[in-house]
């Protein structure tokens, strides 16, 4: 599918499989990754999670960090990258890797190309010692993914965040953690990380992408043939649960030796991909408090210092708002009212053309950047998998400056005020 003469295209490989490539000369890199799309589950999460780490250690061609490592700097330092994400009830298991683009090697070898065969080693053809992951290799990734666990527990504000997400979202896949928790990555044995993998690369639903300054050919055909040689059944169905609105609103508090307190909102916008209306949603959030000019900024935080930091976040897959705040405990119910007062300022329309404006502008200022990066370029298709997989940044920028006064009033309108999470801590200085 040729999408103007933007250097886009998208084709399939087999059933499940799709294979975009988004060519762009100003880069002198070139960047590709494989990403393998599964319902979030609570019993493969964690194995899951290990794999792209486990993957990226060494393949039966390299089966060390010696020999790949000499491989990589034969292709002028080309780097390896792995992932673990959530794009809403679905875990998104990613591998990458990056490097000059061809016309700048010494001796215009194809990097892309050889690149490509190294993906497909490293994914397809792992070092199997009797038909499980190294030990050693398999060991240590473990460990890393529970000090993965642990760090991310240490940020506090990150922290309150997710376990707002899983309390409001217990019921839905979403509910889940993107890598399980510690005590099911403690439990995982080598022959659940093979079991994992096999099904990842028979089930799973794919999508490669490659971008910056490459010819895309070479690279389709070494994935191609490597998914032709598999015999892949079906491919799993991803599906994401949109609750439109909420029922009943939930409250949760958790005392912790923090110094500064949490409160986390969650809000059922009722509006997800691929509504028409998510651009109001996505304008309707900057307006609230997703910019310096927003309301929860200006008056929440600078206007009557209820809160360190405030500000919302819009998840347009899923279809909810969260807005989460730094506060000090004594102020934690003043603040959770000034934020409820500012979305009904909004629902009641009491914003300015200038602030309208300015939302707008940031918003679209955002889009139009994301071509400055190829991580922003492949984060922005990845998450248009499902819904417009086709659609540039600039087109949803058209659509956000498209988007009207009463557009904006009647998406906060809509929102209901699904969870309160607190996380309270004591009252010493701010952290």
């Amino acid at each position: 599918m040729k999408i103007g003469m933007t250097g886009i295209e998208l084709r399939p490989v087999c059933d499940g499989v799709n294979f975009r490539s988004i060519q762009d000369s100003r880069f002198k890199t070139e960047r590709m990754s494989i990403h393998f799309l599964l319902p979030l589950k609570k019993d493969s999460v964690s194995a899951n999670a290990i794999l792209p780490f486990l993957l990226t250690r060494a393949s039966r061609k390299y089966p060390d960090y010696t020999k790949l490592n000499e491989h990589l700097e034969e292709l002028y330092g080309a780097v390896l990258g792995a992932d673990v994400q959530k794009l809403g009830d679905i875990q998104v298991l990613s591998i990458s890797a990056s490097g000059i683009a061809d016309r700048y090697s010494l001796k215009k070898e194809p990097v892309a190309a050889e690149l490509s065969r190294l993906l497909c080693s490293m994914v397809f053809d792992p070092p199997f010692q009797d038909g499980l992951f190294p030990e050693d290799g398999f060991a240590q990734e473990r460990r890393q993914l529970i000090e993965t666990l642990r760090s991310e527990f240490n940020d506090k504000r990150s922290y309150a965040l997710r376990r707002c997400e899983e309390i409001m979202c217990a019921a839905e896949p979403y509910g889940i953690g993107r890598c399980g928790t510690e005590e099911d990555i403690r439990a995982l044995e080598r022959k659940d990380l093979t079991k994992a993998w096999s099904e990842m690369i028979h089930r799973a639903r794919v999508e490669i992408m490659v971008l910056g300054d490459c010819d895309p050919n070479p690279v389709f055909e070494n994935f191609s043939a490597v998914f032709r040689s598999l015999g892949r059944g079906p491919a799993v169905g991803c599906e994401t649960k949109v609750v439109r609105s909420a029922a009943r609103t939930s409250e949760t508090a958790e005392k912790m030796n923090v110094a500064q307190s949490k409160l986390v909102l969650g809000f059922r916008t009722g509006i997800a991909e691929p509504d028409a209306a998510v651009p109001a949603v996505k304008l309707m959030s900057a307006v609230f408090g997703g910019t310096p000019n927003s309301k929860l900024f200006l008056n929440v935080r600078e206007k009557l210092s209820l809160c360190y930091y405030c500000s919302s976040v819009y998840y347009p897959i899923k279809g909810i708002l969260m807005v989460q705040s730094g506060v000090e405990t004594k102020n934690i119910n003043r603040a959770r009212e000034e934020i409820l007062h500012q979305l009904e300022e909004v629902r009641n329309g009491n914003f300015t053309d200038d602030e309208l404006k300015a939302a707008k502008l940031s918003l679209c200022n955002s889009y139009r950047t994301l071509g400055d990066s190829l991580d922003g370029l492949e984060a922005w298709y990845l998450s248009k998998t499902f819904f417009s997989p086709g659609q540039l940044p600039e087109e949803e920028a058209a659509r956000v400056g498209a988007v009207t006064r009463e557009e904006v009033r009647k998406a906060a309108g809509d929102v209901t005020l699904d969870t309160v999470y607190c996380l309270e801590g004591s009252e010493a200085s701010a952290e």
